[in-house]
């Protein structure tokens, strides 16, 4: 699911179009504030465009086969030996 921007939070300044790393954006300031999804097949999924927007306006739904599991080692427990 490429990026989505919400027309109503974003301020124009164009930090998304500025920070992707595969250039899916386009931002003409001359004809509209807000930044175009231009190529949206072209996105990575890196989730920088969310993370750096100081608005909050970037949104992305990271598919499944993308999404990194974070498990905290202190909360894990050794498993115990099974006896055979």
């Amino acid at each position: 699911m490429p990026p989505v921007i919400d027309r109503e939070k974003c301020t124009g300044c164009g930090t998304c179009a500025e920070i992707c790393p595969v250039q899916v954006f386009r931002h003409h300031k001359d004809n509209d504030k807000i930044p175009e999804v231009k190529f949206r097949r072209e996105c990575w999924h890196c989730n920088a465009c969310v993370l750096d927007c100081p608005a909050g306006a970037v949104s992305l739904s990271v598919p499944l086969p993308c999404m990194l599991l974070h498990v905290d080692a202190s909360t894990l427990k050794p498993r115990e030996p099974r006896h055979v």
